[in-house]
């Protein structure tokens, strides 16, 4: 069975409900994983949801800030959401589909956003960096083999650019947060626990320049092309042969206020 995934930190899932109904009328993604909805569970665009074609929604929100949500064409069978470093925040939501719904085997899919960390690199410093940090710890401690062992698969933005050709250039953002050698080794080893494959690199080889972020802070963005790829895809290695392509959606960083991250599509055959 064929199902197309799509993760996308959405910086406000109400200020941005007309793109996202721009997206699904382009690219019909069965499953919408979003990272910063920024609204609580009861302010949430349900209704809108449904109206495009998604009945099924799990939700794990906060006032303002964060936020992460599933919304689904197929319905599924559970829902969770953990809390990390004991932050009250609304960081990660999963669901489980059912063996037949989304494929043959049942598929667990993991939705997170991982802490910004701030601007200066110094945990002592700046507690943004230092949250962020021990959320990576506790994302490895956490992510591991029983998580793993099965269909499961790991999306959002996880704020980590962790390959050289994953920022537009390696040596200059070596202390700039999210390509720093402490974050990209914690990121790492989130990925060893499982193991988890990076699989939006499977398609994509590491020497090729691969972004899925944009700065508002840049003027013109698509010639400048300073990018990260902030945005994740992994999967378990009984579903990384599933996936069958991955695709980076660009054009949505220059749709009318857009979020300064794209899409990234899933196109999975389980």
């Amino acid at each position: 069975m064929a199902i197309k995934l799509a993760t996308w930190n959405i910086n406000s899932v109400r200020l941005r409900m007309p793109l996202i109904e721009h997206f699904v009328t382009r690219f019909q993604p069965d499953v919408i994983c979003l990272q910063e909805t920024k609204c609580r569970d009861g302010e949430f665009p349900s209704a809108d949801f449904k109206r495009l074609g998604y009945p099924h929604v799990a939700i794990n929100g906060q006032k303002g800030y964060h936020g992460v949500c599933i919304a689904s064409r197929l319905p599924f069978i559970n829902v969770d959401k953990r809390e990390f470093c004991e932050k009250g925040d609304a960081r990660h939501i999963a669901v489980t589909f059912a063996e037949g719904t989304a494929g043959r085997d049942a598929i667990t899919v993991h939705n997170f956003y991982v802490p910004a960390g701030g601007d200066e690199p110094d945990p002592v410093a700046n507690p943004k960096f230092a949250h962020k940090l021990a959320f990576l710890d506790e994302m490895a401690g956490w992510l591991g083999p029983d998580l793993a062992q099965g269909h499961a698969i790991v999306v959002g933005d996880l704020n980590v650019a962790p390959l050289e050709n994953d920022v537009w250039n390696h040596k200059s953002m070596l202390k700039i947060v999210s390509h720093t050698p402490i974050e990209t080794e914690k990121l790492a080893g989130v990925m060893q626990a499982g193991p988890w494959v990076d699989a939006m690199r499977r398609f994509v080889p590491a020497q090729e320049r691969l972004f899925t972020w944009w700065s508002y802070r840049s003027p013109d963005w698509e010639s400048a092309n300073k990018g990260r790829r902030l945005d994740h895809v992994w999967a378990s290695e009984r579903l990384v042969n599933s996936i069958r392509g991955i695709e980076v959606v660009k054009e949505a960083r220059g749709w009318e206020r857009p979020s300064d991250h794209v899409p990234v599509l899933v196109d999975i055959d389980h």
